[in-house]
């Protein structure tokens, strides 16, 4: 299909509800799975000058989707990108009630890989309850350089046998490899997947709150380790994603959770798959 002048990369949607998103891009199989929310305090949104952002401030809180990403088709079955807060918060964990839903085998995914190791994206390798999710888990991809963080979570220590560090432009599995997005957190990292009829970045936390940050790259999240940094990799992802038609997934995108990327009034805008 073709639009704007450029290529426009064709995924269809096969199945979607509350919490699960299901799409096909030729041979391949991308799902979108939610494993609930968390509540972030508003002033966390800040300006260039590291300031609260006003208007965003005086609500309070922000509700902060958390999801997940499945991948199946020939040579990528049974990989997640990010396992979501399983126990770590009263609001996340539903990861296995979404897996049914989509009806994922929890014992079908080998491989995870992780975008960083902040806790709503590590510990749903348990369930609330303490069990291990994915019982045939074998390796768990992660940035050399959040390697450290995700050891410095004592309750997660049985998995760190699993852990496969990678860098930049390493390839992961049949066309999904890493792409450095720095700023966020050490080693925070995507995955680039193409599956030549369409293209995805499953991009952890470029975005936190996507009704403003699009229309103002500039804003930027006070758990940003480097918020220079954050925001120059942000308004890269936007322009490359919009400039190739690149399909974004964000662990903090509002439901679906999966969309485009759009020029719009010298800013950008967002449209949900």
């Amino acid at each position: 299909m073709i639009g704007n002048g450029r290529l426009r990369y064709s995924m269809i949607v096969t199945f979607r509800s509350d919490n699960v998103l299901g799409c096909t891009a030729g041979a391949w199989r991308v799902w979108s799975l939610s494993d609930g929310y968390i509540e972030m305090p508003a002033d966390l949104l800040r300006d260039p000058r590291d300031k609260p952002v006003p208007q965003v401030a005086q609500a309070g809180a922000l509700r902060l989707s958390v999801n997940c990403f499945a991948l199946a088709g020939p040579g990528v079955d049974g990989i997640l990108i990010d396992s979501g807060g399983g126990g770590w918060a009263s609001t996340t964990g539903r990861l296995e009630q979404t897996l049914a839903e989509a009806s994922i085998d929890p014992a079908s995914i080998t491989v995870l890989a992780l975008t960083h190791a902040h806790q709503d994206h590590v510990y749903g390798l348990l369930t609330p309850d303490d069990r291990v999710l994915f019982p045939n888990l074998k390796a768990i991809v992660i940035a050399e350089e959040a390697v450290e963080s995700f050891l410095a979570e004592t309750d997660l220590a049985r998995f760190r046998s699993m852990l496969k560090p990678v860098r930049n432009g390493d390839q992961v599995a049949k066309r999904l490899r890493a792409v450095a997005l720095p700023g966020h957190a050490p080693g925070h990292i995507g995955y680039a997947f193409d599956t030549d009829e369409a293209r995805f970045l499953f991009f952890g936390d470029i975005v936190h709150v996507p009704a403003l940050q699009f229309g103002n790259p500039a804003l930027s999240w006070g758990y940003d380790d480097d918020q220079a940094i954050a925001r120059a990799t942000r308004q890269k992802v936007f322009l490359d994603a919009a400039e190739a038609g690149t399909w974004i997934a964000g662990a903090h995108l509002g439901w679906p959770g999966i969309g485009r990327v759009m020029r719009e009034d010298g800013a950008y805008g967002y449209e949900p798959a």
